[in-house]
């Protein structure tokens, strides 16, 4: 009799100890750690609060003043987390590594003036196009390249991971590639290459700013730009979507353009 109730006390110890363990690991999950982010919302992987990547190196779309990072895809990711009512949280990144950030997760967008491409596509999802622009040629002003076919033999400098490294590859192999646009802009100037492709927007901005170079030749390309998410996070993209539709609607997106292009860049010039 004493072995039975022995046997029996032990079985219900047992059971204590489960259902004790069961209980502290769901009071964990909703404390905090990767629960805690999956509790929150599918959408976002912190509960109330947009984490979008920039390079942070793409003036005037995303850059530093007086320490504070700044421009027009700062503004848009802050527009768009207001509007959904979620604390607006911008991170720089190279920016060949945003669409790997945003695909494993560690961003919920990409705000970064990606280009809308088939291989992208393949990797994330895309919001509708934000705004158009295009490739183009920059050289020193007495510089005489202005076609794609006239690169070989020259020394062409482009950001790594753009659609700008992939055109400049099929025409040459001599290629320098830098971080930033801006960085091979000021590279260009400075004599350390011949040939500079990049987002003709960005090249025009530098111009005003006083860097002496040229757009040289005919526009290589009309692209347009996307905001990007985790594929499959058809929620958040539906909501950036309806955002942008607001934005457009009441004036806040051409505002925001004019504040720094001098005109509206989701139309063609």
């Amino acid at each position: 009799m004493k072995n039975s109730l022995k046997a029996v006390a032990g079985v219900l110890f047992s059971l204590s100890l489960l259902v004790a363990g069961c209980g502290q690991e769901a009071s964990t999950g909703n404390t905090g750690g990767q629960g805690s982010a999956a509790a929150g919302s599918s959408m976002t992987k912190e509960a109330g609060v947009f984490t979008f990547a920039a390079s942070g190196e793409y003036q005037p779309f995303s850059y530093f003043k007086d320490g504070q990072l700044t421009g027009f895809d700062i503004e848009i990711g802050n527009e768009i987390a207001k509007r959904l009512n979620l604390t607006p949280k911008a991170v720089t990144s190279p920016f060949s590594g945003i669409i790997a950030g945003v695909k494993e997760g560690r961003y919920d967008a990409a705000i970064a003036s990606h280009a809308i491409t088939e291989e992208r596509k393949q990797q994330i999802d895309f919001a509708d196009p934000y705004y158009l622009s295009g490739g183009q040629l920059f050289t020193r002003p007495d510089g005489t390249t202005s076609t794609l076919e006239e690169l070989k033999g020259k020394e062409v400098a482009v950001a790594l991971g753009t659609t700008h490294e992939k055109m400049a590859r099929e025409y040459t192999d001599n290629i320098k590639t830098y971080d930033s646009d801006v960085t091979a802009l000021r590279a260009l100037e400075q004599g350390k290459h011949d040939v500079v492709i990049t987002d003709s927007v960005v090249g025009e901005i530098a111009i005003g700013q006083g860097l002496k170079i040229k757009k040289s030749g005919a526009p290589l390309s009309e692209v347009q730009h996307g905001i990007a998410v985790r594929k499959g996070n058809t929620e958040l993209l539906n909501k950036i979507n309806e955002v942008l539709k607001q934005m457009h609607e009441d004036g806040t997106y051409k505002q925001l353009s004019e504040k720094y292009f001098q005109r509206d860049i989701s139309k063609n010039e």
